[in-house]
């Protein structure tokens, strides 16, 4: 714990723990992010993480004025997420505070996060490139194509641990660059997976969880849009107006297809890395697999 003076306001920055998770739904809240309860404790339980808190206030309680949180994904990568400062405290240094403490936590990982138009000043500065956008869809769900002729179905229950260790994180870990089989091991217990075969081997894969006001489809790793389509449309056929959320980025050319099942584009961010980009993957036997939905905007 370090005791900071910022414009006279004095703040703490502590390890996160789960006694700061009301908190910081309270500050995700007052940012009107969609986050629950849930969703912050699942983010936590794959990462370590900085809180602020202000002085004690009469009763003795401390309120969470910041919130950093970092994801290691083996040695080969790290996320930067939740990066939120209560709206009393911004412009005075605090979040440079926390990205400070929470890079540190990631030691020598290569570093990726999404940001906002208002953070990029902080992230350039701090060594992060801009290498692609990202786009938000969500909405309840319209129309949805008629399916194709891909091979598309859920994993058996009693299957989808093995699959989740095995296939799926080896396609995973080609897409993305770095081994997430951590973040999937906690996704085998509150997702369900739909996969891709073609001529009987999975080759693609999507995921739906709940998350924010309804559910979330991601990752989505695929070989091509296609498939990818093909797999997102899975989803989306079995849950007629429901609220579904598809963060993909602009590279995809999913945004209009997605528009047009009735998931809007509500904003997005900026894909930033440091050091940028990531080495490629070494693996070049296999089929390339491209990544079409993120997991979430935290979690990459």
């Amino acid at each position: 714990m370090s005791t900071q003076s910022v414009d006279s306001v004095t703040f703490d920055c502590l390890a996160f723990e789960p006694t700061h998770l009301p908190g910081a739904v309270a500050l995700s809240q007052q940012a009107q992010w969609p986050h629950r309860l849930a969703d912050w404790a699942l983010a936590l339980s794959l990462s370590q993480g900085v809180v602020a808190v202000d002085a004690p206030g009469p009763d003795g309680a401390r309120r969470v004025v910041g919130t950093a949180l970092m994801t290691p994904y083996g040695d080969g990568a790290a996320t930067i997420n939740m990066v939120i400062v209560d709206e009393s405290m911004r412009g005075r240094g605090l979040g440079r505070r926390l990205m400070d403490d929470v890079m540190a936590l990631a030691g020598a990982r290569p570093l990726r996060l999404i940001a906002t138009r208002e953070g990029l000043p902080l992230y350039e500065k701090l060594g992060f490139r801009e290498v692609g956008t990202v786009v938000q869809h969500q909405g309840p769900v319209g129309s949805v194509p008629q399916p194709g002729a891909e091979d598309v179905a859920l994993a058996d229950p009693a299957e989808q641990p093995a699959l989740i260790a095995t296939s799926l994180t080896a396609l995973d870990r080609q897409a993305f660059g770095a081994d997430r089989s951590t973040l999937f091991a906690r996704f085998a217990e509150v997702a369900r997976f739909a996969l891709l075969r073609r001529n009987g081997a999975v080759v693609g894969f999507a995921a739906l969880r709940a998350f924010g006001r309804g559910k979330v489809i991601g990752p989505v790793v695929a070989p091509d849009a296609d498939g990818a389509k093909a797999l997102i449309a899975f989803f989306l056929a079995a849950h007629p107006g429901d609220f579904l959320r598809v963060d993909t980025t602009a590279d995809t050319g999913l945004g209009p297809w997605l528009a047009d099942c009735g998931l809007r584009h509500v904003g997005g961010g900026i894909a930033m890395r440091r050091p940028a980009p990531l080495p490629a993957p070494t693996d070049t036997t296999a089929t390339p697999v491209m990544t079409y939905a993120l997991a979430s905007q935290a979690l990459g």
